[in-house]
């Protein structure tokens, strides 16, 4: 597996207006992209920090991961995964870890947000944080 970079930071959020609002009114960050991942079931925000972006989630259902992260966190958000950019394809990542014994979430690839093809692979094999491997299909 190649790594080329940080892909993108996700921070889960109870209410995106306001963390908007934060990231561009103190730390002085644009929000460039606002979209809804309906099988995901949340709406997401994107940032530039250099060239790392975070990707902040607001939950469109109670029943959604988000939804459930944040309740597990006392109603408060924080950060919800890791996501790194992955040169060699996210299948053959996936691949790999899954042969290193590492616990997959997803067993293949799916469309993400920001037009990317995801994975995830579980906390509980990835010294407790959630990992996405994320792949540009466009490049």
């Amino acid at each position: 597996m190649e790594i080329s970079h940080i892909e993108h930071i996700g921070i889960a959020v109870p209410n995106l207006e306001e963390a908007i609002k934060y990231y561009e009114n103190v730390l002085g960050l644009k929000c460039y992209k606002q979209e809804v991942v309906e099988d995901q079931k949340v709406t997401t925000a994107f940032f530039k920090a250099g060239d790392t972006k975070i990707e902040l989630l607001e939950a469109t259902s109670p029943d959604s991961t988000i939804a459930k992260f944040i309740e597990k966190n006392g109603g408060r958000g924080g950060m919800h995964h890791i996501a790194f950019a992955i040169e060699d394809g996210v299948a053959n990542a996936l691949k790999e870890c899954e042969d290193k014994g590492v616990r997959l979430i997803d067993k293949a690839p799916r469309k993400g947000a920001d037009g990317l093809q995801i994975a995830f692979l579980h906390p509980k094999s990835t010294e407790a944080v959630l990992t996405e491997l994320c792949e540009n299909p466009d490049k």
